[in-house]
């Protein structure tokens, strides 16, 4: 594992933990009624936990098995999550 590494993977811990972050506001202010929020949102945000957590864990165990680096694993672990924390930040935003 070389710099490069440690910093890539220490920059998409950041945007992941920035990005969930600005989700959970703005799903606390959709709940609140300080923003508008999408109609179903709450169950939304329930039901999304479990498929994106099953994602992670399969694409982070498949890099583990295939004999990938430490942080590889992680980097393929958090990739799922960071789509879609990505996505939903860009739908919530609008």
């Amino acid at each position: 594992m070389n710099p490069q590494d440690m910093i890539r993977l220490s920059l998409q811990m950041s945007t992941l933990m920035v990005n969930t972050q600005t989700v959970m506001a703005l799903r606390l202010m959709g709940m609140a009624g300080m923003v508008p929020a999408l109609k179903g949102e709450n169950n939304r945000m329930v039901s999304e936990k479990g498929p994106a957590m099953l994602k992670a864990y399969n694409a982070g165990a498949a890099a583990a098995m295939s004999g990938k680096r430490p942080d590889q694993i992680m980097i393929a672990a958090m990739d799922p999550l960071s789509k879609k924390v990505s996505a939903n930040r860009k739908r919530l935003l609008k």
